[in-house]
């Protein structure tokens, strides 16, 4: 079988400086960063690009400029304990006859591994719907039957990561930019099942995760979608750049990400619907109320599981 081509992005516009307004500052305070005059949306100077992506707190007036590198046995521990979740998962809830919804990320890879192994040993009948480019790629190397939702559009069971759960197993999505088709799948999936390693788990969003609630926008509304979430909750906002090409990341739809790092604890239902009511937001990284079941890969070799509380 063909291997498909290298995807490429068609949208690949690069944001110039704008120019200032009478009585516009630049908010985040960093000298080394491009301002955005009279908003409240940030974009990380030179100086940032080489800290993009790692763990830990962002300073807001100036980026983070510790150099984090997690040791080997961490980093080892920490994928080990995502291969355990994600075989879990599948060994309790793929079953045979199934349309699966395939998540993105890291994690993903692992379910997607003990799937393909588990169809082989079992001759199992699945369809998998997948939620990024990415997804597309896994479900076609492993030889999967790949399916979307103009064909299937009643879905079974979807599996995804989270960067990050809180203790009414509300989540954070979107670290890998695929919020929106995650949502999507995991929306139209009768049930939703979220692995992930013990990084992950928290009491609060944003007591382990620090880089903000992803938001996809439309590209022309990146800086009022900015200003109007911050003027309503706080915090301060972030065009996502891009590490190997000049300008913001883009999405698989054609869209910029927004990072907002928040100050403080929300009501994150709320939060979620005001956010999305703004104009020109296509979704937020917030996942309320939608994970039934999360599996969390531990330090020890064992797999935590938490079930969705009920009132």
């Amino acid at each position: 079988m063909q291997r498909p081509a290298a995807f490429s992005t068609l949208y690949g516009r690069v944001l110039a400086p704008l120019p200032g307004r009478a009585g516009g500052a630049a908010s985040g305070g960093g000298g080394n960063g491009w301002g955005v005059p009279g908003s409240h949306v940030r974009l990380p100077g030179p100086a940032e690009f080489g800290t993009r992506g790692r763990a830990g707190n962002t300073n807001t007036s100036g980026g983070d400029t510790k150099s984090v590198c997690p040791g080997t046995s961490t980093m080892s521990k920490a994928e080990e304990a995502k291969k355990l979740a994600g075989r879990a998962a599948v060994e309790n809830h793929v079953r045979n006859n199934q349309v699966l919804g395939i998540g993105s990320g890291s994690t993903i890879v692992h379910a997607v591994q003990r799937i393909a192994e588990r169809v082989k040993q079992e001759n199992l009948n699945l369809v998998c719907i997948p939620t990024s480019f990415q997804a597309r790629q896994l479900i076609l190397q492993h030889g999967l039957t790949l399916s979307d939702l103009d064909r299937h559009p009643e879905i079974d069971l979807a599996i995804d990561g989270a960067d990050e759960v809180d203790a009414d197993l509300n989540l954070i999505k979107g670290g890998g930019g695929c919020l929106t088709q995650e949502k999507i799948v995991a929306g139209y999936a009768s049930r939703f099942i979220v692995i992930a390693d013990f990084r992950k788990d928290s009491k609060n969003l944003g007591d382990q995760w620090h880089k903000g609630i992803p938001i996809e926008v439309i590209p022309m509304a990146y800086v009022p979608v900015s200003r109007a979430v911050t003027q309503k909750f706080g915090g301060v906002i972030e065009l996502r750049m891009a590490v190997n090409k000049a300008g913001p990341v883009v999405t698989d739809n054609g869209n910029f990400i927004l990072d907002w790092k928040f100050d403080r604890v929300h009501k994150w239902s709320e939060v979620n619907t005001v956010i999305k009511m703004i104009p020109g937001v296509v979704d937020t990284g917030l996942f309320i109320n939608m994970a039934e079941r999360v599996y969390f890969g531990m330090q020890d070799g064992s797999v935590n599981v938490r079930e969705k509380p009920f009132c």
